[in-house]
């Protein structure tokens, strides 16, 4: 019986589409250059996290770190 090579996962790069392997040193990105990339667009708010946070004691402590401001609060 012949036994089946494991073969290694390849994904592409989140960034620019290149075949990235698990055992790559930027996995799961091809480089650095789309790592940072891919960080500058969290910073920029491009990626957002669509559904509501739906946990009471998350909620809770959200409520903790807004500091007393409510939303019509701001001075403009």
């Amino acid at each position: 019986m012949a036994t089946k090579k494991k073969s290694a996962k390849l994904l592409r790069c989140p960034t620019c589409g290149a075949l990235v392997q698990q055992k790559d040193e930027d996995f799961p990105f091809c480089s650095d250059r789309c790592r940072k990339i891919d960080l500058g667009k969290w910073a920029m708010g491009v990626y957002k996290i669509s559904s509501p946070v739906l946990d009471p004691e998350v909620l809770e402590d959200l409520g903790g770190l807004a500091g007393g401001h409510s939303k019509g609060s701001r001075d403009e």
